[in-house]
């Protein structure tokens, strides 16, 4: 029996890893298409936060969104290059409700603004 609750425990704490890294795979796919978005001549580099959280919120779920802060801008770089920087922070959800969440997350995608 305590054997069983070992098992199970290390089972769920696997489980919950193997979710961290999914959901910061996606996170961190969908800054980068957020600020590829954003980076395009015609687009304010500020949507970029808000089509990262789209894309989040197709690819895991909407609650995993709402977890989330994002932001995103500018920035020059050497030699007077603009690039769209999109940043989002917040945590993974837990496997268990009770539990909240529990493993911090940041990311952070870049690409190169074009001219207009």
């Amino acid at each position: 029996m305590l054997v069983s609750v070992l098992v199970v425990a290390l089972l769920l704490a696997v489980l919950q890893v193997a979710v961290y890294v999914h959901v910061r795979n996606v996170v961190t796919a969908g800054a980068q298409e957020g600020a590829r978005y954003a980076a395009n001549a015609d687009v304010d580099p500020a949507a970029g936060a808000a089509r990262t959280l789209q894309v989040v919120a197709r690819a895991t779920s909407v609650r995993t969104a709402e977890g989330l802060a994002c932001s995103s801008g500018t920035e020059v770089v050497g030699g007077g290059l603009t690039v769209v920087v999109v940043r989002c922070s917040g945590a993974v959800p837990a496997l268990l409700d009770g539990l909240g969440a529990l493993l911090p997350l940041a990311v952070t995608g870049r690409s190169v603004r074009e001219a207009a």
